[in-house]
């Protein structure tokens, strides 16, 4: 599906990034209201979830210097990393999935460019005012009046750019600290740049770059067409009722003047936050927010005219071809996030907080002890990733009459801790049947049997001497 790059010609104020600023113009409808819920929830999401407690510990803390991931009722360590991971791929196609099924909807809704621009675009109208008043604000000479109304949009943003710095900081250290920290002026260094750089990387993208970044910056706007097929949800101008344009009276009828639906009023040009005309075909640069829609439904209804003039819908169903829902890609699609997700949850699910790893003595084969036995020396690397101190105890099976040596056969493990514990293991060669056997050695939890883990390994020795 080709896209193309073009600008509306009827409304020059409403170009590109580069030629001009932009200033879209408030939007109500039922797409609006959607992405405000969005909005509100996300926004409410990202502020709030630091702040909740689990267990006496922050629900979700990524705790770098003690390197524990805790995220409500579950502690990940870096060797969890597996997970983030599998994590990432499900995002990944949980993006071609919707993207296949309707266009770009994360970016109209949930991207966090999106979400903090609409955020801070609020702002602006609140305090500057709609659209021709920040145009004609901005074109006023600098006076008492600009300064105060310039001057406190900026404040309000600077704030909530700082408070959103200083929420993320307050998911890697603990938030009610933080806050204590910020009013001593104690904080780290890391800490320090991290608040700043966040808040005005925010200030900067939410505030002056807003559609630049989805339309020069971001990669996504480049090959979201390679997923894109002609079954694909995209927000559309329906030429074939609209063309050709022109404005009329309320009750004049278009067919008598040769005119389509379109008034040509620029209303879906004007609240473009990206600044292009729907009215030119798909562009890369359309982020799907559905405000052409809400506004050309609004003009529709004050003409008496039938919605849908701009709506989501397809290129097979503006030709007048049947639509498929249900295609190749769709299911692949589908059936792959089902597959890792059901197995992600399932592997958290039955995940042990025991790690166990055997090293084994690489200097030699195995050993001739004085009385004639042959023994294997390892160490176990046992990794406690549990919230809680445990004592393990360790036993070990495979060959008859094998003989265990170590210091103890139970040893204590903090949380978070790597405990190496050597251990030897002597067998009398005439019970050896051949060069390598198969043994097992199992690490369990004395205080609870749920957290246990068998790893096998081998016994190297002489052929057997029967």
């Amino acid at each position: 599906m080709a896209t193309k790059k073009s600008h509306s010609k009827n409304n020059p104020e409403q170009s590109l990034a580069s030629d001009a600023r932009i200033y879209p113009r408030a939007v109500s409808g039922l797409f609006a209201m959607w992405r405000s819920i969005g909005v509100f929830i996300l926004l409410g999401i990202y502020y709030i979830v630091p702040w909740l407690e689990w267990s006496g510990r922050q629900a979700v803390l990524f705790d770098l210097p003690n390197r524990k991931f805790h995220i409500f009722g579950l502690t990940f360590w870096p060797q969890d990393f597996f997970y983030f991971a599998v994590l990432l791929i499900i995002a990944a196609f949980a993006l071609f999935f919707f993207t296949a099924i309707a266009g770009r909807l994360w970016c109209g809704y949930a991207c966090p460019q999106t979400v903090w621009t609409e955020l801070f675009m609020w702002i602006a109208r609140k305090v500057e005012g709609d659209r021709p008043k920040q145009i004609k604000l901005d074109k006023m000479p600098w006076n008492a009046y600009k300064i105060r109304i310039k001057v406190t949009k900026h404040f309000l943003w600077l704030a909530l750019a700082a408070y959103t710095g200083f929420t993320f900081v307050g998911y890697f250290t603990p938030i009610d600290e933080l806050a204590s920290r910020i009013v001593e002026l104690s904080l780290g260094p890391w800490e320090w740049f991290w608040i700043i750089f966040y808040s005005f990387a925010t200030w900067g993208n939410a505030g002056f770059m807003r559609e630049q970044v989805c339309i020069y910056m971001c990669p996504y706007a480049r090959f979201q067409s390679a997923m894109f097929d002609n079954n694909t949800l995209i927000i559309s101008y329906d030429k074939e009722r609209g063309e050709p344009r022109g404005s009329r009276k309320k009750d004049d009828d278009p067919s008598s003047k040769g005119l389509g639906s379109c008034i040509d009023c620029t209303l879906c040009v004007q609240v473009c936050p990206t600044g292009i005309d729907i009215r030119d075909g798909l562009q890369y640069q359309c982020i799907a927010c559905s405000a052409c829609i809400d506004v050309c439904d609004s003009v529709m209804d004050k003409m008496n005219y039938d919605r849908g003039l701009i709506r989501y819908t397809t290129e097979n169903a503006l030709q007048g071809k049947a639509v498929s829902i249900f295609r190749p890609r769709i299911i692949v699609y589908a059936t792959a996030l089902i597959v890792m997700t059901v197995a992600l949850g399932y592997a958290i699910a039955t995940r042990v907080p025991l790690e166990v790893g055997i090293i084994r003595d690489r200097t030699r084969l195995f050993n001739e002890t004085d009385l004639g036995l042959i023994e294997n020396t390892y160490s176990l690397q046992i990794i406690n990733k549990d919230e809680k101190p445990h004592n393990y105890r360790i036993s070990v099976s495979g060959i008859d009459g094998m003989k265990t040596i170590m210091k103890s056969d139970s040893v204590k493990v903090l949380s978070g801790e790597v405990l190496d514990v050597p251990i030897r293991l002597q067998v009398d060669p005439y019970d050896l049947k051949k060069r390598s056997t198969e043994i097992n050695i199992s690490v369990a939890s004395i205080d609870n049997p749920d957290i246990h883990i068998d790893e096998a390994t081998r016994f190297l020795g002489p052929a057997g001497r029967r």
